[in-house]
């Protein structure tokens, strides 16, 4: 049977906060179109360029930030590299001046009113989330291409060929999770095994090691900056800033300096249930609150979801005793196969599942990396995926004003108890004996994604989005 090959790098990618969806995939996009006009030694050529946004991408695209994320795109910045305070500056001088310069280097007349189009009353057939890049060239040539963000920063273009399932031979192909644990029961590898053994198809052990070192230093970096840092959210809902009041009443008296002496910090103050579960909820609110302000975030498996995965794992490196040295890179390899799963049997798009899709992914993906590195069996860290996710079947996407924070944020906290919880239940649970399995979790989830009213996925037409009263500025 053909399979989908997905690294552990395609479901933690680095990238620029709100979303995932909306603002990492339409820029990816951008840069993709930018590379196929160099390809052809045509961007030179270029004169005139129009965006137009599709769906939810219209409906949600300014409370998301997909604006900012085109232009940043069309201009050549790479939202992995790019300071993140240089952003808003650069998407200012476009608005002040009328030029875009494409790539960095190509200047062509660009009016946001104009040459940005939010046609939120139009849908493309193939995903909600879709934008058109309609290109005039000097010598009068036209030309169109579409892509379509489909969930955790991956990018297709219309007419794309699926990626073969000769393009990248794994040593254990895995489509399901029945795949997943057929091919651990008949080698006897953990599921991080598993997972890292597929990564050598890609690249060697030590590079792998190496970047989900980067991973985790991004997310930890995030977590570190959100805990302290105070005042309101973007956007106009005046959403205030908690994690860092949180942590300065959690840490009393602590002295630190760096991520590292916070870390230990927080271990030596105690681990009381109460305690635990409040640094917990500052972990995920800290990661949120600076995915929601445009920060420096990893998708895990989407930005909107990106405080689940760093606050169990940083609940399990501060809370937890007797890990080996690697537990951080078996819980992300552990984590990347589970969603990797989730990817190929539903959706990783609130756009096109509701919000089980990024909010009940990361619980699963969270209790399942969590399991593992506390000496779970195979069976047991499928199960803790499967009681994750079953208890978010349903949840809906519904953000006040388009905006990432209410209730997104707050949401991410749910996951990270949820997984945490999942975890420990599996850990107590004989599988054997089990009801219901992790694909049929999912195929339930697929089920619900699809039976979902269009108002419940990422257009802030229903739900809390139109049940509390607010008035935005204009973007």
């Amino acid at each position: 049977m053909p399979y989908e090959a997905i690294s552990l790098f395609d479901i933690f990618k680095i990238g620029i906060g709100p979303s995932s969806s909306h603002t990492l995939g339409p820029w990816r996009a951008a840069q993709r179109m930018l590379q196929g006009l160099e390809a052809k030694d045509r961007l030179k050529d270029v004169v005139a360029l129009t965006v137009v946004l599709y769906g939810s991408l219209a409906k949600t695209g300014k409370g998301h930030g997909t604006d900012v994320a085109v232009l940043m795109g069309l201009q050549g910045a790479d939202p992995v590299t790019v300071p993140v305070a240089d952003i808003h500056p650069i998407v200012r001088a476009v608005s002040d001046t009328g030029i875009l310069r494409l790539n960095g280097t190509y200047p062509i007349s660009f009016d946001l009113s104009e040459h940005l189009q939010f046609l939120t009353l139009e849908t493309l057939p193939y995903h909600p989330n879709g934008l058109t890049f309609l290109v005039r060239f000097r010598d009068g040539v036209e030309t169109a291409r579409t892509f379509y963000s489909i969930g955790g920063g991956f990018v297709v273009e219309e007419g794309e060929i699926a990626q073969s399932a000769t393009a990248i031979q794994l040593p254990f192909p895995i489509n399901t999770a029945e795949d997943l644990l057929h091919w651990c029961m008949k080698t006897g590898l953990s599921v991080s095994d598993v997972s890292l053994e597929n990564e050598t198809a890609w690249r060697s052990e030590a590079q792998t090691r190496q970047g989900a070192e980067q991973i985790w230093e991004v997310m930890s970096s995030c977590m570190y900056r959100g805990a302290h840092t105070e005042g309101m959210l973007p956007g106009g809902l005046e959403v205030k800033r908690r994690a860092a009041a949180l942590n300065r009443k959690l840490i009393g008296g602590a002295v630190y300096s760096n991520y590292s002496e916070w870390q230990k910090a927080i271990a030596q103050g105690g681990r009381d249930f109460t305690r635990t579960l409040d640094w917990v909820s500052c972990f995920a609110l800290a990661v949120n609150e600076e995915n929601a302000s445009f920060g420096r975030v990893v998708t895990a498996p989407t930005n909107g979801a990106a405080g689940v995965v760093p606050a169990v794992l940083q609940y399990m490196l501060v809370f937890q005793e007797g890990l080996s040295e690697d537990a951080a890179l078996r819980f992300l390899a552990t984590a990347s196969i589970v969603g990797s799963v989730f990817k190929k049997g539903a959706t990783l798009s609130a756009a096109m599942g509701g919000c089980q899709a990024e909010i009940g992914v990361s619980s699963a993906m969270a209790a399942a990396g969590l399991t593992e590195c506390l000496g779970g069996t195979q069976k047991q860290v499928l199960m803790a995926a499967e009681i994750a996710m079953e208890h978010h079947l349903g949840l809906t996407c519904d953000p006040i004003g388009g905006l990432v924070q209410v209730p997104c944020i707050e949401r991410n906290t749910m996951g990270a108890i949820k997984a945490i919880t999942a975890s420990q239940l599996a850990l107590q649970s004989t599988p054997d004996f089990a009801k219901v399995s992790l694909d049929a979790v999912i195929k339930a989830m697929w089920d619900t994604a699809r039976d979902m009213n269009h108002k419940y996925k990422e257009t802030a037409d229903g739900g809390l989005a139109i049940h509390v009263p607010i008035s935005l500025p204009e973007c």
